[in-house]
């Protein structure tokens, strides 16, 4: 179904040029690891915000406070009635696909997914397939013990992206098929936008193999794909994504339409970790028996809800503080109040070059502490993925038996900036360096048994070959003008 394409907020053009080129052109970046791309697991403090982002926050709803101001009423009501929902169902509220019924469940389950943002696809790869992976990595790192990872002293995240297991995941058909699927729950409300949601491309991410008794690797709730640049018109607002929300309607913004994605910029500040690409999701792959409380993901699947208050969070303020009431009273409509002349640069928990994070204290209408629940039991092949927005954690303390080890693979689709990042990804293949968006340094280049494009041409057929744009793009998958667009362009910047 087509959508009225939102309006676009008023953009300084030569401010864009400035910060995205920033963004998007080659850099050599400093070594480091995952707890670079947070702030909680850097260590850092976290600094105030400077002026310009107040004068932001006041441009957003200037003209339109009021409509802002019932908005958050009508979202804190609903986010009441869904928080209790969410408790009651905990894991079994996660919609679970079956890979060999796909097309049949995704279709049966649409309005959950869309609702949700986030599912389980069992059976994606043969389970000692999938189990096989990482005793194959294992060795790899043991044959290179200089492998980065975090912590250096207790390695639970490696930092490596072309290890023949990473690279067979990747290309496997089935993987393929599934994502090829998965983009078709988004749609294009411009058939004009130069996207195709019917051509996955691959990303090169890294891998996790958390052991049992593992608490460093407690990163908390946390979105992905930039922090600031939800509010920034030089940033998710060139493409106008949460302007309904902005406007006082948050019900009519759509999480799933792909136009107003194509040409927002997720990462103007060239972060270590924050990522180019535009993900439709994220997603791992499973190499292990995982529970709940084994070191897992958690996850909150109110995608819409979420996503709306996080933005306006911003804009209110308590009048007075959670010691002086009950929680109840504190979360009450009548207790907050729009910030206006009291309004301060700050975008709770967000920081330039930094992912978004997320707190009871900054976030309590959330309620974190009782909705953000595990997926349920995951095995070696199955796929577990989250829309780009959906905040995400995982387990403080693993407190399994066994290892719990995934491989991170998302979901893209084809656009101009997708196709530009993976022309770059190609080429830290080729010299066995980490993608453009992670920390720099020699990355795999003098590793034992690196990976090479002989070894890629070896297992991946021709679907897996364009994913990692070693092989021209089909036009034949493009099914709108736009994607006929961004298809041919596509081609020429890889080089076909």
């Amino acid at each position: 179904m087509l959508r009225t394409v939102p309006r676009r907020l008023s953009i300084n053009t030569h401010q864009i040029r400035s910060v995205t080129g920033t963004a998007t052109q080659t850099q050599t970046k400093r070594e480091g690891d995952i707890s670079d791309s947070f702030v909680s697991l850097s260590g850092a403090a976290r600094p105030l915000l400077p002026q310009r982002f107040l004068n932001l926050k006041k441009t957003l709803v200037s003209g339109h406070e009021g409509r802002v101001i019932d908005s958050w009423n009508r979202l804190l009501a609903e986010l009441k009635r869904e928080n209790k929902i969410i408790a009651r169902g905990g894991p079994g509220i996660i919609p679970s696909l079956d890979f060999q019924d796909l097309d049949t469940d995704i279709t049966k389950l649409r309005d959950e997914l869309e609702k949700r943002g986030v599912a389980v696809i069992r059976g994606v790869l043969p389970e000692d397939e999938a189990r096989s992976f990482k005793d194959e990595i294992e060795e790899y790192v043991r044959q290179n013990p200089q492998t980065k990872a975090f912590p250096p002293h207790d390695p639970q995240v490696y930092e490596l992206y072309w290890s023949a297991p990473q690279l067979r995941a990747r290309a496997h058909p089935n993987m393929l098929k599934v994502q090829a699927a998965l983009m078709k729950l988004w749609r294009t409300s411009n058939p004009e936008s130069p996207i195709s949601i019917l051509q996955p491309l691959s990303y090169a991410d890294r891998l996790r193999i958390r052991q049992p008794g593992d608490a460093n690797f407690a990163l908390g709730p946390h979105i992905d794909g930039g922090s600031v640049e939800r509010w920034e018109l030089n940033g998710y607002g060139r493409g106008g994504v949460y302007n309904k929300v902005f406007e006082g309607s948050w019900e009519e913004y759509d999480p799933w339409d792909a136009s107003t994605r194509v040409s927002a910029v997720a990462n103007n500040y060239n972060g270590l970790g924050a990522c180019s690409m535009f993900r439709m999701f994220q997603g791992w792959l499973s190499m292990s028996i995982t529970q709940p409380f084994e070191g897992t993901l958690m996850v909150n699947p109110a995608i819409k809800l979420s996503t709306a208050y996080l933005l306006l969070r911003p804009f209110f303020r308590p009048i007075k503080d959670l010691d002086q009431a009950s929680p109840e009273s504190y979360l009450a409509a009548e207790t907050w109040e729009y910030a206006g002349a009291g309004m301060t640069s700050e975008l709770h928990g967000a920081t330039p070059g930094h992912g978004q994070e997320l707190d009871n204290t900054l976030h309590p209408h959330l309620d974190l502490e009782n909705t953000m629940v595990h997926v349920p039991r995951i095995k070696p092949g199955d796929y577990v993925v989250w829309h780009c927005d959906s905040i995400h954690a995982v387990d403080k303390v693993h407190e399994g038996n066994s290892d719990s080890s995934v491989l991170y693979i998302p979901v893209c689709p084809l656009t101009e900036v997708n196709a530009r990042y993976l022309a770059r990804q190609k080429n830290a293949f080729l010299n066995g360096t980490p993608g453009p968006d992670f920390p720099g340094g020699p990355g795999e280049a003098d590793h034992v048994n690196r990976q090479t494009e002989s070894h890629l041409r070896s297992y991946a057929a021709t679907d897996g070959l364009r994913a990692f744009g070693f092989e021209k793009l089909d036009p034949a998958t493009a099914d709108t003008s736009g994607a006929k667009t961004v298809t041919s362009l596509a081609n020429e910047i890889l080089g076909f």
